[in-house]
């Protein structure tokens, strides 16, 4: 039976748990996003679809399974597999400090997949608020943020939210913070930064650290905050939605 290693040690082939950014290419298309990568599973997504897989390891390779499913139907953000829900299959190494992965996926017959990931964030490097009853499930969200105030501007992507911490991103941003939540309500605090430039795409949150503060309303499938962002020497107020996509 193959083996789930967790964490990472120089040397060895297991794959640290953690928040990863992510390039990838198959068909002359490049595509990136984030993924949580934790007890063998895969969490993550960009600004239209989700990824949620598992991972193993066996005869020295890491061997994965993603699914990947639109979760905005912005036409502007396209299938990169032709299709709104895929199936991608790959193998993989650690090499020169990222892990590096090839396969296949059956929407592109005969096309090859391959992908890089970075480590962005490590398991322990934020402490979890408290979480109590009628507070926010644990799963992977959709998130439409949007700007207030007449100010042009937001981001979508995806959202981790378990016990307290909060893990994400997109294409261009990554996002990590802490939140409390209890009868329905939830709040907390997530700072917002690149894991790849994005100043002439995004120009309200392109090459800034954001902070932001929030507060709103939770259910077992959504859940809505009102949030100040601090970019640079400006503050922004902001407002977002986020959908249940799969518990965890």
């Amino acid at each position: 039976m193959p083996i789930v290693l967790p964490g990472w040690r120089s040397g060895t082939v297991a794959l640290k748990e953690g928040l990863y950014k992510c390039v990838y290419t198959v068909g002359g298309a490049v595509g990136r996003s984030v993924l949580y990568v934790h007890g063998g599973q895969m969490l993550g997504g960009n600004s239209a679809f989700a990824h949620f897989g598992t991972y193993i390891i066996r005869e020295g390779e890491i061997i994965v399974e993603i699914e990947t499913r639109r979760h905005n139907e912005d036409p502007n953000y396209p299938a990169m597999l032709g299709r709104d829900v895929g199936l991608i299959n790959v193998k993989g190494k650690f090499i020169d400090g990222r892990y590096c992965f090839e396969g296949t996926t059956p929407q592109i017959p005969g096309a090859v997949f391959r992908s890089q990931m970075w480590a962005i964030d490590s398991e322990a490097a934020h402490a979890p608020g408290a979480v109590g009853e009628g507070g926010i499930a644990n799963g992977l969200f959709s998130i439409h943020i949007r700007t207030l105030d007449g100010i042009d501007g937001g981001l979508t992507g995806v959202m981790l939210l378990h016990d307290g911490r909060i893990l994400g991103g997109d294409a261009f941003f990554y996002y990590v913070g802490t939140y409390t939540s209890a009868n329905g309500r939830w709040k907390g605090e997530m700072l917002n930064q690149e894991h790849t430039p994005s100043k002439g795409e995004i120009p309200v949150f392109g090459g800034y650290e954001v902070g932001i503060g929030f507060s709103g309303t939770c259910d077992d499938h959504e859940a809505e905050l009102q949030a100040t962002a601090f970019t640079g020497k400006r503050s922004l107020r902001l407002a977002a939605a986020l959908q249940l996509i799969r518990k965890a």
